[in-house]
């Protein structure tokens, strides 16, 4: 087995004991051996019929949508939702995207709810943040539009996405291993693990990185999730970072089980997570905007009240309206 270690030369690490991410047989690795879900479990879910079937169809949950471009118009430091994974970010005067998809991802898995406002009016960029490659994350059509409205657009991502972001007409591009922190301007972006994998074609599987964001200043902190499986990398993350001001952690996509908790957290996970960060505010995001998994639309967020009702989230529940503005 081919084994050696990845990183960019241009960036530091801010972890002494990082030396850049495990690639096996030209594939990136969670932990120290190949990881790949069973064919059989695959199998097993397409084959078998949703115990919640029946709910799943008659619940008709939909995340409200406020339509406004407020949250483009402040000056104050403010997250905005705009569904999926994807926020609107403005701290010290920097503003970020996150994982921007505006569009379907294909004509079979459709958006459930409006966007607030189009795709056209968000200029002013600075950052484009991209957590990993999966189509639900990293849209051509949405990043191609962007790029228009912002032609000086940076885009922060994992090692291995360069060519392709080429390919759509960026040219400025940092890639990063887990641990590295990005050269940015007024704020500090670090790359850091998550639990997750990464394929787009047939023959791509883990061939490019995945993972999650720190993006902070001397007084305020958030930490973006990206998409992420229950593990480790929680409580090493916290080990680097005292505290978060505002953690936006994944809640959807996670039934079945025995599929989905090898790269997704339910909400009680994500839960956990945020307590083992040291959070202060819990903000859900990846789920209500797309179908993908066999949950009926509303669970997360009926189990993250249940879980606050149960006083088992150790800092503050914001559930955020798609174009809501959240005050940092």
């Amino acid at each position: 087995m081919k084994e050696n270690r990845l990183y960019n030369k241009n960036l530091a690490f801010i972890n002494k004991e990082a030396k850049g991410n495990l690639v096996l047989d030209g594939k990136f690795v969670f932990a120290d051996k190949s990881d790949k879900l069973p064919m059989l479990q695959f199998i097993k879910w397409i084959t078998q019929r949703n115990p919640q079937k029946k709910e799943k169809k008659n619940d008709a949950f939909i995340p409200e949508v406020i339509h406004s471009t407020e949250f483009l118009n402040t000056k104050n430091d403010v997250i905005a939702w705009i569904g999926h994974s994807t926020f609107f970010i403005q701290l010290n005067g920097i503003r970020i995207l996150t994982d921007p998809i505006f569009y379907n991802i294909t004509p079979m898995l459709k958006r459930r709810h409006a966007r607030p406002c189009s795709i056209t009016v968000i200029q002013n960029i600075d950052y484009i943040l991209l957590s990993h490659g999966h189509r639900d994350h990293l849209d051509n059509a949405s990043l191609r539009m962007l790029l228009k409205r912002n032609p000086n657009v940076e885009i922060l991502c994992p090692l291995g996405f360069k060519k392709m972001l080429q390919k759509i007409g960026f040219n400025r591009i940092q890639e990063a291993a887990w641990w590295q922190q990005y050269q940015t301007k007024k704020i500090t972006i670090d790359f850091l693990p998550a639990k997750h994998w990464n394929r787009r074609f047939v023959n791509d599987y883990n061939t490019t990185l995945w993972g999650s964001f720190a993006i902070y200043t001397e007084n305020k902190s958030i930490y973006f999730a990206g998409d992420t499986g229950y593990s480790t990398h929680f409580k090493a993350i916290h080990k680097h970072y005292a505290a978060f001001d505002t953690c936006l952690m994944p809640v959807g996509a996670y039934k079945p089980r025995y599929i989905m908790e090898w790269a997704h957290t339910s909400p009680d996970e994500a839960v956990d997570a945020f307590n083992e960060l040291n959070g202060k505010t819990f903000i859900p995001m990846h789920y209500g905007t797309f179908d993908l998994s066999d949950e009926p639309a509303s669970e997360p967020v009926k189990m993250l009240h249940q879980l606050e009702k149960e006083e088992k989230i150790n800092g503050k529940l914001q559930i955020l309206k798609v174009g809501e503005i959240h005050s940092i």
